[in-house]
């Protein structure tokens, strides 16, 4: 006889899903106690808001302490926070609002795609958006230009007051340099480090190079203002700061509307206070260092207000390793059979971070040479079908597409006008209008995006074709090369990258990229 046995239904319910890994971001801009009660008050109400909700399992708190806004890059605990979206720690981001996100236009949309290409979404309190639901950029690209424009105020407002602490002598020195501690507001002299300062000077007046300054200091075991190592950079620092002879100049530099410090060369007001502190090195001595240090600059060809190795070297600046993106930096070898050689950055300060070794400067010398008389004996077949190529692409078809998009995006303006007019009318339910205008926008957001690819496509375009222009013109009336002409690379190359000791890369400016071998 068949024995039948029941099996029970399974009652787990297999639709229920796992809780949501909940994270919130705070930020004050400044440390004042007012910020930081805020700070304070903002960690306790995500703290409770996200663990009152059964749906959400909390994530963490970040938060960034008188930091600004402006720059993700200077924001900690925001990348920190990105690092975890990453490695998938978190699925949802509560915010207060977009200024407290971000205040650069640029850097909330770059940040909020990045999350959602990692399946992870933002809310804004404030303005009550998340980005799970938006159907389009449009709104929070609007409101986070809105918080750009508020930042800009408030900084505008930050370098009025500063400004005017500037004019009557009030501004206070927050970070001191080497030599000075700050009490009450003032420069006091350090007369431990000073000692350093003064040995400094008293070197540079002996005629000892600042980098022989450092290497001895470092050796001494002196530690540097931050605790680090000594380098010649730092001396130069030093040995050109005024604020050791007891002056201040104030605004030495600026930030411009892109939130970028540049130098003020000139370009804004600066204030000169004298006799603003106590002085440890005298006006004489310090004059004394200033000509020799632009002396050796002179001689080295350094130019100030200019960077470092620009109109130096033709190679300066342009060497790229391709191990590990570093800049080839100029070397002078005493011993050995290679008298100037170029070596990696990073390998010279560390062999584990870079292996590759020093390139000889004839080397690059002679690859170049090599290549240039493969274009001028082969300019007819590389360069002529190069140029030919571009000027189709660069036809009417993408000036048509352009008018194309221009039209679209008119009929579009006109639709969305029409809509508009149909709902002031009271002829369309204020749903049905904002689903249809929103497609709309997204519509001319999408055709506004391609516009702006085939414009950068022409000028890209453009610029090649001038300059496959004048290097097909110079290879076809110029003979052979014998030697390196350091003008000619400069007019032609726009860096080059080195693959290996045996073989680099050199790309022209006019977007193409030919490889050399470099022969010993």
């Amino acid at each position: 006889m068949k024995k039948i046995t029941k099996i029970a239904e399974n009652t787990t319910d297999f639709t229920e899903r796992p809780k949501l890994r909940v994270a919130a971001y705070c930020r004050v801009s400044t440390d004042s106690d007012d910020q930081l009660v805020s700070l304070d008050t903002q960690i306790k109400h995500y703290d409770s808001y996200i663990k009152s909700n059964p749906e959400w399992e909390f994530a963490g708190l970040y938060y960034d302490e008188g930091i600004t806004g402006t720059k993700k890059e200077k924001r900690l605990e925001l990348l920190r926070m990105i690092t975890d979206c990453e490695n998938k720690k978190i699925d949802f981001i509560v915010t207060k609002s977009i200024s407290r996100f971000a205040r650069n236009t640029t850097d909330c949309l770059e940040l909020v795609r990045k999350l959602l290409g990692l399946g992870i979404f933002i809310y804004f309190e404030k303005e009550n958006i998340n980005t799970g639901s938006m159907e389009s950029e449009l709104m929070l690209s609007i409101l986070s230009g809105l918080a750009e424009s508020e930042s800009v105020s408030i900084a505008e407002n930050s370098k009025w007051s500063v400004k005017r602490r500037f004019q009557n002598g009030t501004f206070k020195i927050s970070y001191p340099p080497y030599g000075y501690d700050t009490v009450d507001g003032k420069l006091i002299v350090n007369e431990v480090q000073a000692y350093i300062v003064r040995l400094v000077f008293s070197e540079i007046l002996s005629g000892k190079g600042t980098g022989k300054i450092a290497s001895e200091l470092n050796c001494r075991g002196v530690p540097s203002k931050k605790g680090g190592r000594w380098t010649a950079t730092t001396i130069r620092g030093m040995v050109g700061n005024e604020k050791y002879t007891g002056d201040a100049i104030f605004q030495k530099t600026y930030t411009d509307t892109h939130f970028n410090r540049h130098y003020n060369y000139g370009e804004k007001d600066q204030y000169l206070i004298k006799n603003h502190h106590d002085a440890i090195i005298n006006h004489e001595d310090f004059e004394a260092a200033q000509s020799i240090i632009e002396q050796r600059g002179k001689e080295k060809g350094l130019e100030k207000q200019n960077k470092k190795y620009q109109n130096r070297y033709p190679f300066s600046g342009k060497i790229i390793c391709g191990q590990c993106g570093g800049k080839l930096k100029r070397r002078i070898h005493s011993t050995g059979r290679h008298t100037i050689a170029w070596c990696c950055t990073n390998h010279i300060e560390d062999t584990e971070k870079c292996s590759l070794k020093y390139i000889p400067e004839p080397d690059f010398e002679y690859a170049f040479v090599t290549m240039m008389n493969k274009l001028i004996f082969g300019h007819q077949a590389v360069l002529r079908p190069l140029l030919m190529g571009l000027r189709g692409i660069n036809s009417e078809d993408s000036v048509a597409r352009l008018h194309d998009l221009d039209k679209k995006l008119e009929e579009n303006a006109e639709q969305r006008k029409v809509l508009t007019g149909l709902m002031t009318k009271g002829y369309l339910e204020p749903a049905v209008f904002n689903k249809g205008n929103n497609e709309l926008l997204q519509d001319a957001e999408r055709i506004q995006r391609q516009k702006e690819s085939i414009s950068r496509f022409i000028n890209s375009d453009n610029i090649n074709l001038h300059e496959v222009s004048e290097l097909l013109q110079y290879a076809t009336k110029s003979e052979m090369l014998n030697d390196f002409d350091g003008e000619l690379f400069t007019r032609f190359v726009d860096r080059i990258l080195v693959y290996s000791r045996t073989e680099i890369g050199v790309e022209l400016k006019c977007g193409i990229t030919l490889k050399e071998r470099l022969v010993r």
